[in-house]
């Protein structure tokens, strides 16, 4: 099992940046395939991006694509969602969650493991 933290949200004027972090706890963090989910309220949770164990892939919902880029630190066991030119519709509770795996890197069911989300909100 591993335990996740987010940090790095909070309110920013649109255009702005801001970078999450999701520090895990345990030994097994660079085996897990990580990814960023985001919940607005009213609406179901989105796939933002994943990353493999390795760091050596990468994956991007639409929405965000050319504008956010995840990264990962295997021996800080964190992983990162650098944000840029946000938007107020990308205002969401952001959430990081770890799997075993590969595929199906935006299926929320595929992930074993979740963070208690952090809060990102892009004023207009």
């Amino acid at each position: 099992q591993v335990q996740l933290v987010e940090s790095g949200g909070g309110l920013v004027q649109a255009g702005g940046s801001l970078r999450l972090s999701c520090t895990a706890s345990g030994r097994t963090f660079s085996s897990y395939a990580m990814g960023w989910f985001r919940q607005a309220p009213g609406k179901e949770r989105e796939f933002v991006a994943a990353i493999s164990w390795s760091g050596g892939s990468t994956y991007y919902g639409d929405s965000v694509k050319g504008r956010f880029t995840i990264s990962r630190d295997n021996a800080k066991n964190t992983v990162f969602l650098q944000m840029n030119s946000l938007k107020p519709e990308d205002t969401a509770v952001y959430y990081c969650a770890a799997r075993w795996g590969s595929g199906g890197y935006s299926y929320s069911g595929n992930y074993h493991n979740w963070g208690q989300g952090t809060q990102v909100t892009v004023s207009s």
